[in-house]
């Protein structure tokens, strides 16, 4: 029986398969969207769910694609190139993780929108510019007739996502792909993105039906948006449920382990009588910047990043540092590093100023006992090195008198302490997966036998199963050699699990520090509270009794 237009799915999906080589990324895969549905496509890393998503649009290279993908009944597998470049943007549109590298930077941001509606739709400059300002102003953009003048470097990340959410909706199409629409986003803005989305599709959804398919491993975001979620693993549909019924009462084992990702709370108290290591006092930054029109040709103005920062750390404590993109948290943390200068205040390591130390060698021993972890395992990691030289190289710059074969040695047992085989030492970064590549940063990091680690964001590009296995890798750390960190991270559920303290920044300024339970318990300042809301935690547990608090 033939179905009517209204009846069948938009969207449907037969058997689908991708093959690249010999390896088989998709495997009959079966899925449907109605008109009007929000859809979740879940899962980690080479689970197949980007390959599928980018194969409705077909823009996967190099890959054998199989089964069927119906769009309206029309199998877009089966479509010429020439006949796909009309399907793309007018009748299925993507918004892509990272709007920096999606945008063109050598265009603005009107131009960029009209090419889409002139493409598709044809019609007079003119019109494509006032269309271009009416879904600006549609998806949240502050002055969309000046901004839709802005080159994409010119917009925050926020703004430069709804920039790209107003391309996508340009042509009004049928389906919106949203492929990790607010990985590289702070939890308020990703917030407003997400009810943004929602708002859009709504009332897309009732003029003419628009359904959204959702990439993403984000379960609070899944939680937050979709109407059903679909979960994948190693290429394969596991698991198909409405939203309420997948979390409350998931089938599948690879669903159960998903939803159990979240990172528990598992740190030690901190010993008693635990003395400081680092001790910020009066803490100051200020850049220098041009000042605006003709008078940059005279005079510069200066920018505050900081202000009037207090903080302390114990050895084998975690302090976390939170707050959303330019709070001023990355700086104190460069600053602690040595790495900024042009600081007003005093920066104590053990006692020791770091304002006093003049010579090349007195410095190079203090920073010694600091190293950093960063954010992107990948882009810190040299891709023409190998992971024995990545690991060894703080070894043969800090402590020249070891030999090369007691440097291996230690290569080896660095490796092995985070988890990685002593075989993994002649390959290159790119060889390894996302969660491996940052055990390596780890093991580099520990190289030199630091007692302060400053973590930047060290799990927010992981999945969430991943992520738990690195937090677990760090407390097992800090517990054995009794490590310091200064934890930086927008990810309240990450500070929850291993901060011991917590302080808040917003505009540079400290507003809110104590321990972490109590401030995620019962937060004082407001935008703390703007914090956790976004933050979309599960429930805080109860006060566990041998926590004891760092206040007293």
């Amino acid at each position: 029986m033939n179905r009517t237009a209204n009846e069948r799915p938009l969207l449907e999906i037969e058997g689908f398969s991708a093959r690249f080589g010999d390896r088989l990324a998709v495997r009959d895969l079966s899925l449907s969207i109605a008109r009007g549905e929000r859809v979740a496509l879940v899962g980690e890393s080479g689970s197949g769910k980007s390959v599928t998503a980018l194969s409705i649009l077909r823009l996967v290279d190099h890959a054998e694609l199989g089964g069927r993908i119906l769009l309206d009944g029309d199998d877009l597998l089966r479509k010429t190139e020439q006949e796909m470049r009309g399907v793309r943007g007018a009748d299925v549109a993507m918004v892509f993780q990272e709007p920096m590298t999606a945008l063109n930077p050598l265009f603005t941001i009107g131009k960029q929108i009209a090419e889409s509606v002139r493409l598709h739709e044809g019609g007079r400059p003119n019109a494509a510019r006032a269309r271009g300002i009416e879904l600006l102003r549609r998806t949240g953009i502050p002055e969309p007739e000046r901004r839709i003048d802005s080159f994409p470097h010119q917009l925050s990340g926020g703004q430069r996502q709804r920039a790209m959410i107003a391309m996508a909706l340009a042509c009004r199409p049928r389906l919106l792909l949203a492929d990790e629409p607010t990985t590289a986003l702070d939890v308020t803005v990703r917030q407003q993105i997400v009810d943004l989305l929602i708002e859009l599709q709504e009332q897309e959804a009732a003029e003419r039906g628009m359904a959204v398919l959702l990439i993403t491993h984000d379960l609070n975001l899944v939680r937050r948006f979709a109407q059903r979620v679909a979960v994948m693993e190693k290429g394969v549909l596991v698991e198909t449920n409405t939203t309420e019924a997948l979390f409350g009462d998931p089938q599948h084992p690879y669903t159960r382990r998903l939803l159990d990702s979240e990172p528990r709370r598992s740190i030690a108290p901190l010993a008693k009588g635990a003395r400081r290591l680092l001790e910020v006092q009066g803490l100051c930054v200020d850049y220098s910047t041009p000042a605006k029109g003709w008078r940059s040709l005279v005079r510069r103005s200066t920018f505050r990043a900081v202000h009037d920062v207090d903080l302390s750390l114990r050895r084998g404590e975690t302090l976390g540092i939170a707050g959303e993109s330019g709070s001023g948290k990355s700086t104190l943390a460069a600053t602690v590093l040595g790495l900024q200068r042009a600081a007003a205040g005093h920066v104590h390591i053990d006692g020791m100023p770091l304002s006093t130390l003049s010579s090349a060698s007195s410095r190079r021993a203090l920073y010694s006992r600091m190293q950093v972890v960063f954010q992107d395992p990948f882009g810190s990691l040299s891709p023409r090195m190998t992971v024995e030289q990545i690991v060894g190289e703080g070894l043969a710059v800090h402590r020249p008198e070891i030999d090369a074969k007691a440097r291996r040695a230690r290569v080896a047992s660095l490796l092995d302490e985070v988890g990685l085989p002593a075989d993994a030492m002649p390959r290159y970064p790119h060889e390894f997966s996302g969660g491996q590549r940052q055990r390596i940063a780890i093991a580099r990091a520990l190289a030199v036998e630091p007692e302060l680690l400053v973590l930047d964001e060290p799990t927010s590009a992981l999945d969430v199963s991943i992520q738990q296995q690195v937090l677990a890798l760090l407390v097992h750390l800090q517990n054995t050699r009794k490590l310091s960190y200064l934890l930086i991270t927008h990810d309240l559920a990450v500070m929850r699990a291993v901060a011991h303290r917590v302080i808040v920044m917003k505009s540079g300024r400290v507003v809110e520090s104590g321990d972490t339970l109590d401030v995620l318990r019962a937060p004082s300042h407001p935008y703390t509270r703007s914090l956790l809301a976004s933050s979309l935690l599960s429930p805080l547990p109860e006060p566990t009794p041998n926590l004891r608090s760092l206040n007293d």
